[in-house]
């Protein structure tokens, strides 16, 4: 049963057996062992300071030692001594500028002038009405550093009423010029030992004088909040609303939507770019940082270029985490410098010529040393570079390309990438012929494809079977970019500082009995005129000619696929419709709340890479803008498709598989559907991941709300779903689909939803970029020719060298490499990432609650057993998708992964 008071920690456990060394502690927290012998370690030197002689201790009080047990008690019967050890963390990197002023600050700390804290009761203290609060006490003593590097450890005593009660909250003061990492206070109070988990940036009081509120690991529902820390629950989340006024500030950790209004730089009018979150272009808000609007106009100032975009404070990446952001940048910008394709950078910004040209940016091995580039208009870059590693003008081989380099020629690999790809959440049973268009026809034609019957039941008896057949057996599947596409065809290819052209696509596949996902037909489409339709169809042939012209209708297929994958299913329904779930959830839930606290690993760093994505990818003449195939109507198609296509209820896996007719409902089956194609390595191994978020949600959920009618009366859970869907997704709150929020089971699918999202779903969707989009030719991100005709001027030059043409179509050297700096450093997992299946020591300082941890411990086997399943399939012969001569195995969703760039792994969080 739940227990609204903290966990406390009986060193006298029954019938525990006792050791020397550590106090007893029951079964239930007997993970706290490590911890209590640090903690033991600090307060046995606090004990030498005790006069054994007088009983006084340093600050005058007396006391009576205690040679067993890390607490003092009072001689007089009505006070006694409650000791608080306070751990610090260090920054994981610090500046060189700021060590000085560290050391200075040590020593104010070692003489009580680096923090003050206060104990809050969890009892109401009846002259104020309010918790019982203990006197402000500085945190004294030179610091400890323990094992781990990394942290200081400090102690501060206080004197309290024998009747003070539990200690619920802790105040917390930062007296310093600079901010303080706090990772926890532990709490001694006679026999009992509370953790408070912080993890947090306390603000400098000359930047905010008030403190700041740290409550307990304690777990509670509102209802269920002790009454003397009711008032600071409350006024914790109200600070953390902010009032929504004024620019944010760098120390502060506010919490408020806004609409996209600084992706574009209004200063320029050729970066200017529309608002998102408006009724014409609807979008998910975003954080809002609070510059104010340039002139009269609906844009925010972008402020320096320097400067970064507000994020609340414990959003910031670590330094150790900005490291990785440099390294790719500064390869971008380097691997132009070397000789070996210094023309890239050329007026000309030549294309590459031959094959050759490509295989090179694999092989360069040019290190870089300190005597070398001294140029200082590169603004010290070479030295930043340098800080990283020698080696970063080299990129590594994809591994799309690793073992076979010619795989992505063929038809089988073009087929298997919409299965076991970057983006394999587009393709869809084909359930009917002729396909239509849902598009005005007044405007865009004739709404019937010209992917007829007759042409596809053409093609389809290459296999030996009728089109018939084909329906009945399910072989036939659909790649449809027509619709999302068309509208913005025209502007794309009338874009004139930097030309590409392309065509809204549909693609028909056929699978085969060998199990292979075969590509039979594509359509390319134009706008249509009065004298012509537009719509182009191509199959493969025999023909030299007929090969080169659908090798290039290939590459415009692809073209699209990387445009609708990075714009719509990477950053649309992964990065930015998690950002309002984040900002509810902070604004809304306590930390106390078995929600917020469930939610928050899936959190980390989302913000911060999802503002700096504003500032330097999506923003107006961006990398996205300039190296995938939209330009600057990027983010128009990422709001077109927001508008037409998200849906909250259709975000997760099993609904998102029976939408697009790649699975069927079958209660009998794992998450109770059934693969249309069972060699589907994202559907079938997201399916594992799926079921163990959902097992691990649901014992959770119904271990905290035992009452079914709690989840109704629970305020703070209500408001955070009022919120998600009124501000958060502001333009489609009126949509009739949001699931209601009743019951266990409306609450357990809402969170299985966005923990899938920020964890297996991103990556997926995300680490194989580098490794199938770091070879240019197999996914190019934009084409710069339309195909040619036979009355067109560059027919004739496609005749003579079709190689060349290919070639001249593809990104220019400089887009591609600049694509590929950005593509590698976004498949890289930082040194400091955080795992799904290491979720159980991420959440282990959350919760003492035995049940709990074991639903962790619990996930965490289950996902160790996917793992060894996801290995066996791939070594499975019969699985054509993920075995083959040459062919990289899907690894994508395996659970674990070094650091690097590795094409496998699942963290916590969407931070990257």
């Amino acid at each position: 049963m739940f227990v609204a008071s903290p966990v406390k920690t009986n060193f006298y456990g029954a019938g525990l057996v006792r050791s020397p060394a550590f106090p007893v502690l029951p079964r239930r927290q007997q993970h706290l062992v490590p911890l209590f012998s640090q903690v033991r370690a600090v307060i046995s030197r606090e004990e030498k300071s005790v006069d054994q002689e007088d009983g006084k201790n340093t600050n005058g009080s007396l006391v009576r030692s205690s040679p067993a047990f890390p607490w003092k008690r009072s001689k007089y019967t009505g006070t006694k001594t409650v000791i608080a050890v306070v751990k610090i963390r260090k920054k994981m990197r610090e500046k060189l500028t700021e060590r000085v002023e560290h050391q200075l600050e040590l020593l104010m700390k070692a003489i009580g002038q680096g923090m003050l804290i206060q104990l809050v009761s969890e009892e109401i203290d009846p002259e104020t009405g309010s918790g019982r609060r203990s006197s402000e006490t500085p945190v004294l003593g030179l610091p400890k550093a323990r094992n781990d590097p990394r942290y200081l450890e400090f102690t501060a005593n206080f004197t309290v009423p024998t009747d003070f009660g539990t200690t619920g909250a802790i105040l917390v003061t930062n007296l310093l010029s600079s901010e303080i990492c706090l990772s926890e206070i532990i709490v001694h109070d006679g026999s009992d030992t509370i953790l408070f988990p912080g993890n947090t940036w306390i603000h400098s009081r000359n930047d905010n004088p008030e403190g700041r509120i740290i409550f307990t690991s304690q777990t509670c529902l509102p209802s269920e909040t002790p009454p003397g820390i009711k008032e600071l629950r409350e006024k914790d989340l109200t600070s953390v609303r902010g009032n929504g006024e004024g620019e944010r500030k760098p120390h502060e950790r506010v919490y408020d939507y806004d609409i996209y209004n600084d992706i574009g730089d209004p200063r320029k009018k050729e970066r200017l770019r529309p608002v998102l979150g408006v009724p014409e272009r609807p979008y998910p808000r975003r954080c809002r940082s609070g510059r104010p609007l340039l002139s009269d106009t609906p844009f925010e100032s972008r402020g320096k270029d320097k400067d970064e975009f507000y994020v609340p404070r414990d959003e910031v990446f670590e330094d150790i985490k900005r490291d990785t952001f440099r390294a790719g940048r500064f390869k971008a910008l380097f691997h132009n410098l070397v000789p070996a394709i210094a023309a890239a950078l050329s007026n000309l910004d030549i294309p590459f010529t031959c094959f050759s040209d490509i295989d090179r940016l694999y092989k360069s091995d040019i290190v870089l040393r300190h005597t070398e580039h001294k140029d200082k208009s590169l603004g010290g870059f070479i030295d930043g570079i340098l800080n990283v590693g020698e080696t970063l003008l080299r990129y590594d081989t994809p591994a799309v390309i690793k073992w076979d380099r010619f795989a992505w020629l063929r038809d089988n690999e073009f087929g298997r990438q919409a299965l076991a790809g970057v983006n394999p959440v587009n393709i869809e049973l084909l359930k009917e012929l002729p396909i239509r268009s849902k598009l005005d026809p007044a405007i865009y034609g004739s709404p019937e494809s010209a992917l007829t019957e007759e042409l596809i039941a053409h093609e389809v008896l290459h296999y030996g079977m009728t089109l018939e057949q084909a329906f009945e057996e399910k072989r036939l599947f659909l790649l449809d970019y027509h619709d999302m596409l068309l509208p913005f065809v025209d502007k794309i290819n009338s874009i004139k500082e930097d030309p590409r052209k392309t065509y809204a696509s549909r693609t028909i596949f056929f699978y085969s009995k060998a199990g292979a996902l075969r590509p039979l037909a594509i359509e390319l489409s134009l706008p249509p005129t009065p004298e012509n339709e537009n719509k182009f169809v191509y199959a493969h042939g025999h023909d030299a000619t007929t090969h080169w012209i659908w090798k290039l209708a290939k590459a415009h297929v692809c073209s699209n696929d990387a445009g609708v994958h990075q714009l719509v299913n990477h950053w649309l329904r992964t990065h930015a419709c998690m950002e309002p779930y984040i900002i509810a959830t902070n604004r809304q839930l306590s930390s106390m709340h078995p929600v917020y606290k469930l939610l928050h690993p899936h959190m980390r760093y989302t913000l911060e890479i999802n503002a700096r994505a504003r500032k330097s990818l999506i923003n107006g003449a961006g990398i996205i803008e300039s190296c995938f195939t939209p330009g600057k109507y990027a983010m128009e198609l990422s709001s077109a498709a927001y508008k037409s296509m998200w849906r909250f209820d259709m975000e997760g896996l099993p609904a998102d598989l029976v939408r697009r007719g790649m699975a069927e409902e079958d209660s009998s089956a794992e998450c109770g559907v059934k693969l249309v194609i069972e060699d589907y390595p994202y559907a079938a191994d997201g399916l594992l991941i799926w079921k163990a978020i959902q097992n691990l949600v649901e014992s959770y959920v119904k271990h905290f709300y035992p009452d079914p009618n709690a989840i109704t009366s629970d305020f703070e859970l209500q408001a955070w779903w009022d919120e998600i869907k009124n501000k958060g997704h502001y333009d489609k709150k009126d949509e009739p689909w949001w699931p209601k929020l009743n019951t266990t089971q409306d609450l357990s699918e809402i969170l299985t939803n966005m923990i899938w999202i920020a964890s297996g779903q991103h990556a997926a969707l995300n680490f194989g970029q580098y490794p199938f989009g770091g070879y240019v030719p197999n996914r190019p991100t934009l084409l710069r020719r339309l195909i040619p005709h036979e009355n067109d001027p560059d027919y004739e030059m496609f005749m003579r060298n079709p190689q060349y043409s290919f070639l001249s179509s593809l990104p220019t050297q400089l887009q591609a490499t600049k694509v590929m700096a950005v593509q590698e450093t976004l498949s890289t997992h930082s040194a400091d990432e955080e795992y799904l299946i290491d979720l159980k020591d991420n959440q282990r300082r959350w919760f003492q609650d035995e049940a709990v941890v074991k639903y962790f411990s619990k996930f965490t086997e289950e996902l160790e057993e996917i793992e060894k399943k996801i290995n066996e399939r791939n070594k499975d012969k019969k699985l054509k998708n993920r075995t083959g001569a040459g062919m990289p195995p899907y690894e994508l969703l395996i659970p674990t992964s070094p650091h690097g760039v590795t094409g496998r792994g699942i963290p916590n969080s969407i931070s990257i």
